[in-house]
């Protein structure tokens, strides 16, 4: 019984993005590529289910990269875990703040997933394959899919057998440090274990190392 599927190559767009850096807390400051957790948060909203794990295998970089800065009004308060319901005016609690984000962005996803432990006796590869295959075809998902931030909705599709880079993406670009994903712990406190990678960017095409063995836990 295979224990990963086929890799998939999904074309993922948008007018704006914003992947946030986490070193930078009061202003938001995008990343300049998708990050690979953003990726796989775009494949859940397609198809997620406890029994599979996205993994992204490689980022193509099709567009290219422009920044656009503008304010945007948010909120300082967090709302409440233990779903508390104490009046609240947003008036009150705003704040108008910074974003640098990306504009007009397109990439090809390459990723697969493995079964997890929570796979029932019934859970099979080419189940999910099938389910994953036509929810693409068909435009659906279980929420709309985005960008960084969830009001940059992105457009979700099959991608082409072939794509063209732009050629200002020809040549070698380190990226630096970058967010691969978060590990919550099973305690159920939410606490969360960043890990990042040094992501290399060659002609458009960003290879994504597995967590944790090839990345770095901050």
């Amino acid at each position: 019984m295979p224990t990963r599927s086929q890799t998939y190559r999904v074309h993922v767009s948008g007018a704006f993005a914003c992947f946030t850096r986490p070193e930078l807390k009061t202003e938001r400051v995008s990343y300049e590529v998708m990050t690979p957790s953003a990726a796989r948060g775009v494949l859940d909203a397609v198809l997620w289910r406890p029994a599979i794990h996205w993994l992204i295998e490689r980022i193509h970089v099709l567009s290219p990269i422009r920044f656009v800065s503008f304010k945007r009004n948010e909120v300082a308060s967090k709302a409440s875990a233990r779903g508390e319901h104490a009046r609240y005016f947003a008036d009150e609690d705003r704040e108008q703040r910074n974003s640098l984000v990306l504009r007009d962005v397109a990439y090809v996803v390459e990723a697969s997933f493995a079964l997890t432990q929570r796979a029932g006796p019934d859970d099979n590869m080419r189940k999910f394959e099938e389910m994953f295959e036509r929810r693409l075809a068909k435009g659906q998902c279980f929420h709309m899919p985005y960008l960084g931030c969830r009001e940059f909705a992105a457009q979700v599709e099959p991608a082409p057998s072939s794509w063209v880079v732009d050629p200002s993406l020809a040549g070698r670009r380190d990226l630096g440090l970058v967010l691969h994903d978060l590990r919550f712990k099973d305690d159920g406190s939410g606490a969360a274990t960043p890990f990042f990678f040094n992501a290399v960017m060659v002609d458009g095409r960003i290879d994504v190392p597995e967590v944790p063995s090839c990345s770095t836990a901050l």
